[in-house]
């Protein structure tokens, strides 16, 4: 079931105001990749984008058409390490965090 336009209208507006929030996004995007969870992990990272730079911006930060960072996040899409990590760089620039990866 998809989510309901309630519920992202929510998440986006707590997303443009709480920086924790935001990080804790990005963060769980992260999470469910390395947690071999790739279609939640792109999922959540494309809602992220969504609420906060904007595909748009993004596009033009990273130099990848706004359409293919679209289909590189879409369930099917297959993105490149290089243009996978092109995204995380920018969008950790863009909001101001620092992710770290740490053995559990």
């Amino acid at each position: 079931m998809g989510l309901t336009k309630d519920f992202r209208q929510t998440t986006y507006a707590r997303a443009q105001r709480d920086g924790s929030f935001r990080k804790s996004l990005l963060t769980e995007a992260i999470n469910a990749y390395l947690s071999d969870e790739e279609t939640i992990g792109k999922a959540i990272l494309k809602d992220f984008i969504n609420a906060t730079v904007g595909f748009e911006k993004l596009a033009t930060i990273v130099r990848i058409p706004s359409k293919s960072l679209h289909r590189m996040l879409s369930p099917n899409g297959n993105p490149s390490t290089a243009n996978f990590f092109a995204v995380l760089r920018a969008l950790q620039e863009e909001i101001g965090v620092q992710l770290k990866v740490r053995a559990a």
